[in-house]
């Protein structure tokens, strides 16, 4: 992903904006799946073939999750170490979003479709933040 398509995305031209913008959008995405999931555990169960309580323990990982990554975008300068460790974590959700599908859970057609669609989304953000990272560091090198 080169900066132009990337500065377009993040309607910003600074990295330090991109960066802090892409990160606070993975904290909305997140805690907004968290809140689905603790809100509507239930009936999205039932939807995506899935166990409520699965769904409730997701819902309180991402939010402590959303959380963190939402500090990291309100600081001025999100530290690289702490940048690094979402893009990290964010890829091994990915990973093992599509291995438990693949492995250990059986969802509806429309839990299937759920997982992959929400997995290829984390690890959008984690190459948005990835490069944006690289983008402030090559701006202060």
């Amino acid at each position: 992903m080169s900066a132009t398509p990337l500065a377009t995305l993040a309607r910003t031209s600074a990295p330090q904006a991109m960066l802090r913008r892409f990160l606070a959008l993975d904290a909305a995405v997140t805690g907004t799946n968290a809140l689905a999931y603790f809100a509507f555990s239930g009936p999205l169960g039932r939807f995506l073939g899935v166990d409520s309580t699965l769904l409730l323990a997701l819902g309180a990982f991402l939010t402590v999750y959303a959380a963190g990554v939402g500090l990291l975008a309100s600081r001025p300068q999100p530290p690289a170490l702490g940048v690094r460790a979402v893009v990290e974590a964010n890829l091994a959700w990915t990973a093992v979003s599509l291995v438990a599908l693949a492995l250990w859970l059986t969802p509806s057609t429309a839990g299937a479709v759920w997982t992959v669609l929400q997995s290829m989304v984390v690890a959008a953000f984690a190459a948005l933040q990835y490069t944006a990272l690289r983008a402030r560091q090559g701006m202060s090198a």
